[in-house]
C-alpha cells in the first residue's frame, strides 16, 4: 500500500570548488601548466597578470573601483528579477590576494624546454630504403613493412598475416618468400640488427654484421653461441655451454664481452624522441643550508592569475540596467565566468598551501634522511602519520604524493617512494621496510660475481643483522628493486 511521510536523510556532498581543488591537487606542476592554459582558453573572466611587481600588494586590479567587490553599483529593487546583486556580492571590499594568484618567487629560474626536430625511427629506415634500386611493387612491401615495425626496431607480426594485410590494404598478392627477399634488405639497413623477428635473430644480425665489417676480428664463436645454445645462454647455464662447444672458460668469457656489447632494441637510438624523452620537473626543492633544511615549491613558468578587468565593467554595466531581457542574459553569463575565475583562482591557492604544509610535514618527519641522504635513516612512515599532523584526510595526502618528486641535494626522487611500512626488528625497534631494501641491494652488489647470494644466503645475512624476515619476503624485495635470482646474475 503507498503511503506519504516525511523523512530527514543526512548526506555529503562535494561543493564544485572542492571537487576542482580535489583534481588539481593530484596533478603534478607540468600538468598544471597545461590545465591553467585550458582554463584561460575556456573562461574569458580569468586572465594572465602582466607588467606587475610580485611583491606589490595594490595591483590594476585593487586600483580600479570596479574591483571592490562591485558595491559602488546601483541598487535594483525589483521582485521580478531573477538576480540580485545584493545576494552575490558582499559588503566588505575584496582584498586584492584574493583576486589574484602569485605562482611564483623572485628565486625561481624561467626556462623553456628544447625540443628536438631530428627524424624519426621508421622516416631514417625510410630514407634508407629509397635509396635501393627496388621496383615500385617491391618498395610498397618495403614501406609497409618498415610501418610494422616497432619503436625497438622488431618485427612482432608473421610473414602470413603481412602478406594478408598487403591483399586487402594495397591489392598486392605476395607470399612469404617474397616478404622475406624484401625483409632481408631492411635488416641490411641501419642501425644493425633492425627488422629482426625475435632477440636471437637481432643479435645475429649485428654480429654478422661486425664480422663483415672487422674481418681482421673473430667473432665466429659469439655467433655459434647466439646460433647454437642461445637458450643455455639466456639462462646463464655456462657450464652446459661449455661442455657441449667443448671450449674453455676463458674462450667463453671473451665470446660473452663481444655478445654484451651489442644492442638488444636496436630502434630505441633513433625512435621518436617525444616517445622516449621524458623530463621530470620537481615539484618540490629542498635545500640544505649548513644543517638546516629549507623547502620551497617548484612554480616554473607557472602564471600569475587574475580575474579580467573588463568582466568586472561588464559586470557593473550590466547590473545597472537588468530590466533589459538581453542584459539579464548577459548579467548571468558573466558573473558565471567570473564566480569560476575565482574559484580557480582560489583553488590554485589552496593547492600550493596544501602541497606546502604536507611536504613540509615529511621533511619534518624524514629530517634526518634529507640531510645526510643515507636511505637507512627512513622512518617508517605511511600517509595516517602525515595525515594526523597536517590535520588533512588521507585521500587528501594521498592525492599529494601521487606523481609528485620532490628535488634534494641528493637526487630528484618520487614523493610516493618515501611512505613505506614498518618492520620490527629482534630488539624491538621499528624501521622502514626501504631502510631493508637498500641493506639488501646492498649485499647484492657487495657479492662474488661469479657464485651470486640466494635468496636463502640473503636471508640468513639479513637475519644476522637483525632483520628477521622470511625468505619469501626477501625474494619479493628483490623483485620490486627489479633484481634478478641468483643464476641469472652469474658472471664468469
Amino acid at each position: 500500500m503507498l503511503n506519504q511521510r516525511l523523512q530527514q536523510k543526512l548526506l555529503q556532498k562535494l561543493s564544485p570548488q572542492q571537487i576542482l581543488l580535489m583534481k588539481l591537487l593530484q596533478i603534478p606542476s607540468v600538468a598544471l601548466e597545461q590545465r591553467i592554459k585550458q582554463e584561460i582558453e575556456e573562461n574569458p573572466a580569468l586572465e594572465v597578470e602582466e607588467g606587475l611587481e610580485q611583491d606589490d600588494p595594490q595591483d590594476e586590479f585593487a586600483d580600479d573601483d570596479s574591483t571592490d567587490d562591485y558595491d559602488e553599483e546601483e541598487e535594483y529593487d525589483s521582485t521580478d528579477d531573477e538576480f540580485d546583486l545584493d545576494d552575490y556580492i558582499e559588503d566588505d571590499d575584496i582584498a586584492s590576494y584574493k583576486l589574484a594568484s602569485n605562482n611564483s618567487s623572485p628565486d625561481d629560474d624561467r626556462y623553456d624546454m628544447p625540443f628536438s626536430s631530428d627524424q624519426t625511427f621508421h622516416e631514417f629506415l625510410a630514407q634508407q630504403l629509397g635509396y635501393r634500386k627496388l621496383d615500385e611493387r617491391k618498395s610498397k612491401i618495403g614501406a609497409y613493412i618498415i610501418g610494422n615495425l616497432d619503436d625497438s626496431g622488431y618485427l612482432n607480426r608473421p610473414l602470413d598475416a603481412l602478406a594478408d594485410d598487403l591483399l586487402f590494404a594495397l591489392n598486392i598478392k605476395t607470399n612469404k618468400k617474397e616478404l622475406l627477399e624484401v625483409l632481408q634488405v631492411i635488416q641490411d639497413f641501419d642501425p644493425p640488427g633492425v627488422g629482426a623477428r625475435n632477440l636471437q635473430e637481432c643479435l645475429l644480425l649485428q654480429l654478422k654484421r661486425l664480422q663483415d665489417e672487422n674481418p681482421d676480428i673473430d667473432y665466429r664463436m659469439s655467433i655459434m653461441i647466439i646460433d647454437r645454445f642461445f637458450n643455455e645462454f639466456t639462462k646463464k647455464h655456462y657450464d652446459k655451454i661449455i661442455k657441449r662447444a667443448e671450449i674453455s672458460e676463458d674462450v667463453l668469457k671473451d665470446a660473452l664481452n663481444e655478445i654484451l656489447k651489442l644492442n638488444p632494441k636496436p630502434g630505441n637510438s633513433l625512435s621518436d624522441t617525444g616517445k622516449t624523452s621524458q623530463y621530470v620537473l620537481p615539484d618540490f626543492v629542498i635545500y640544505n643550508n649548513d644543517g638546516e633544511l629549507e623547502l620551497s615549491l617548484s612554480s616554473r613558468n607557472m602564471p600569475e592569475l587574475r580575474i579580467s578587468k573588463s568582466y568586472a565593467e561588464m559586470l557593473e554595466t550590466y547590473s545597472e540596467n537588468k530590466k533589459n531581457k538581453g542584459n539579464k542574459d548577459a548579467l548571468m553569463f558573466v558573473k558565471q565566468k567570473i564566480d569560476s575565475a575565482k574559484w580557480f583562482i582560489d583553488a590554485i591557492r589552496q593547492r600550493q598551501n596544501t602541497l606546502y604544509l604536507t611536504m613540509k610535514a615529511i621533511m619534518d618527519y624524514q629530517y634526518a634522511y634529507f640531510s645526510t641522504g643515507d636511505e637507512t635513516k627512513l622512518r617508517p612512515m605511511i600517509l595516517k602519520d602525515i595525515a594526523e599532523i597536517v590535520n588533512l584526510d588521507i585521500s587528501t595526502i594521498s592525492r599529494v604524493a601521487n606523481s609528485k618528486y620532490v628535488q634534494t641535494a641528493f637526487g630528484t626522487f618520487l614523493l610516493k617512494s618515501f611512505f613505506s611500512e614498518s618492520m620490527q626488528m629482534d630488539d624491538g625497534e621499528e624501521v622502514s621496510t626501504r631502510e631493508i631494501k637498500k641493506i639488501l641491494s646492498d649485499c647484492i652488489d657487495a657479492e662474488k660475481k661469479s657464485k651470486p647470494l640466494t635468496d636463502e644466503q640473503l636471508t640468513t645475512i639479513l637475519k644476522d643483522k637483525g632483520y628477521n624476515i622470511a625468505r619469501r619476503t626477501v625474494a619479493k624485495y628483490r623483485e620490486q628493486l627489479n633484481i634478478p635470482v641468483a643464476r641469472l646474475r652469474k658472471e664468469l
